[in-house]
């Protein structure tokens, strides 16, 4: 029996966006983001929001675009190496809860969807508060339910897209989505 006090369901489509570059293409997708921001404190000339577009793979070596990219704990940003360097791969899957947040997923991940489509994600932020409109994944409604839980420590950075620590964006707001 359904819960009757629950809230709307929210649907959202998987649209990855993708900036391709001479030898790195960068993916995103803004509904997988919980507004870290480890892109924008990467390279300035590669990501940023003052700009469209957002993303200039070339304005920095592979190398380099791999491992800022590789920073993002949600798995909204992905990479694919076209001039021979190694892809993103790691050893196992970890699986890491964060304090008061979500569980922070390594490894290969694959992710169904609602429409039949499967996604395999290197990294993924899945929700533990049980309030996510965008389950499995987190949408940092934890952050306005304040929920509390064990985990290891995470430094969040003030930005652009998380003016403050307990308030990110609203995707609606993010100049990301236009870009």
């Amino acid at each position: 029996m359904p819960n009757m006090r629950s809230r709307p369901r929210v649907t959202f489509e998987a649209v990855r966006k993708v900036y391709r570059g001479r030898d790195v293409e960068v993916s995103f997708d803004l509904d997988l983001c919980v507004h870290i921001g480890e892109c924008l404190r990467g390279h300035r000339g590669v990501f940023n929001l003052e700009r469209r577009p957002w993303v200039l793979p070339d304005e920095a070596d592979p190398d380099t675009v791999a491992e800022i990219v590789e920073r993002c704990p949600s798995g909204a940003l992905l990479y694919s190496r076209h001039d021979g360097g190694a892809q993103e791969a790691h050893d196992g899957t970890t699986v890491t809860p964060i304090r008061n947040g979500p569980l922070l997923i390594k490894g290969r991940i694959e992710v169904r969807r609602e429409d039949g489509t499967v996604e395999t994600l290197p990294r993924a932020t899945l929700c533990r508060c049980g309030f996510s409109d965008h389950k499995p994944f987190c949408d940092n409604r934890h952050l306005s339910v304040d929920f509390r839980a064990a985990g290891v420590p995470f430094k969040i950075h003030i930005s652009p897209v998380r003016p403050t620590l307990r308030e990110p964006i609203s995707k609606s707001d993010d100049p990301r989505r236009s870009s």
